[in-house]
């Protein structure tokens, strides 16, 4: 839908610097441009990594947040400095050029625009991706007009009511939905260990050891992707090659769409968009929650998956590598088992979950 640019409304998509938040602020702002809206990001530097997958028609702008979470005493005595600065700048830019709408997918840098659209009452929504809601998402529910959820059902402050929209995926993983599903065989398997946008040293640790624990047969033919933080990646990479394992190891896989729909099976961190990929592409998959996610929200989006016989739960309190290797050759022996848990991933994706989002952000535009 083509409309001149001086007339377009404009969209400021506010989002933390964590690709949990950063995706699904993605997926919006393409379904946004592709609709003929103009769109603004505000993210923090954290955020801007990740602002290269945005298409480049969309706006980038840096803005001052901070936490009092961490960062020690200093930081905590700053912090309310910093966050004050950038809701006073971006109220300036938000006279200069008022946005249409506003609409926060969490994390701190999303406090300054969602504090100027509250004072100059520009209509404002927010995007709950995980099953518990966070922090900073819960000092706006109150205040905004919409809450959308990511993950059904989602654990709400009193009082709020949410709509289920879904998570929205990339482009690039919709490129993939539905793809058909090969079940384990007797030639390659490709397996996909995902622990966030960086790695997760944990899965680090027990992976590479259940994997090199599985049979001989089954270790030749195994092709494994595993994303794991850079201070990692060499161990990792040894471990895999001590058991004769063809595997890459890199610290952020920039074609996960791609290695998801080769995948037989998938180890992940249970984060929103980790599961909103793999259930639209549709893949089994073993989930280990980060068990210090705040409110445990991972273990919360890991539950639909769980019930539905989609994935397995591993806790990592008791994570351990021969429980693992259990489960990884129980799903690679099965094909039948494997295939249906595939199907059930797929049963619960949300593809349409952007143009969903989108709806709300329109309908609170008028």
């Amino acid at each position: 839908m083509a409309r001149d640019l001086n007339t377009a409304p404009l969209a400021l998509i506010a989002a933390g610097g964590t690709g949990g938040h950063m995706f699904p602020a993605q997926a919006l702002a393409e379904l946004l441009l592709a609709e003929g809206w103009r769109v603004r990001l505000s993210t923090d530097d954290r955020g801007a990594r990740y602002a290269n997958g945005f298409p480049d028609a969309v706006e980038r702008s840096i803005v001052r947040s901070a936490t009092t979470a961490r960062g020690g005493l200093a930081g905590k005595l700053t912090a309310p400095l910093k966050i004050a600065a950038g809701v006073l700048a971006t109220r300036g830019a938000f006279r200069g050029d008022r946005p249409s709408v506003v609409i926060g997918f969490g994390g701190y840098p999303t406090i300054p625009a969602m504090s100027a659209a509250l004072s100059l009452g520009v209509p404002r929504m927010i995007h709950e991706q995980n099953g518990v809601m966070g922090r900073v998402n819960g000092l706006f529910a109150r205040r905004v007009h919409r809450v959308a959820c990511g993950t059904w059902p989602t654990a709400l402050p009193a009082g709020v009511t949410g709509i289920h929209t879904g998570n929205p995926v990339r482009q690039a993983v919709l490129d993939h939905a539905a793809t058909p599903y090969a079940p384990p065989g007797d030639g390659p398997l490709h397996l996909l260990v995902i622990g966030g946008s960086q790695g997760a040293r944990v899965l680090s640790d027990v992976v590479p050891e259940a994997i090199a624990a599985l049979p001989d047969d089954m270790r030749a033919r195994l092709h494994v992707s595993h994303q794991a933080r850079a201070e990692d990646g060499a161990r990792v990479t040894q471990a895999y090659a001590d058991a004769g394992i063809a595997a890459d190891v890199q610290p952020f896989f920039t074609d996960v769409p791609e290695r998801l729909a080769r995948a037989q099976l998938v180890i992940s961190r249970s984060g929103a968009s980790s599961l909103a990929d793999i259930t639209v592409i549709g893949r089994p998959a073993i989930l280990i929650p980060y068990a210090a996610a705040t409110g445990d929200h991972q273990t919360a989006n890991a539950q639909a998956l769980a019930e539905t016989g989609a994935a397995l739960i591993h806790p990592e309190s008791v994570l351990d590598a021969p429980g693992l290797t259990r489960d990884i050759r129980a799903i690679l022996n099965d094909p039948a088992r494997a295939a249906q848990m595939a199907a059930a991933a797929l049963f619960l994706a949300r593809p349409d979950a952007a143009r969903r989002l989108y709806d709300l952000v329109t309908e609170i535009a008028r």
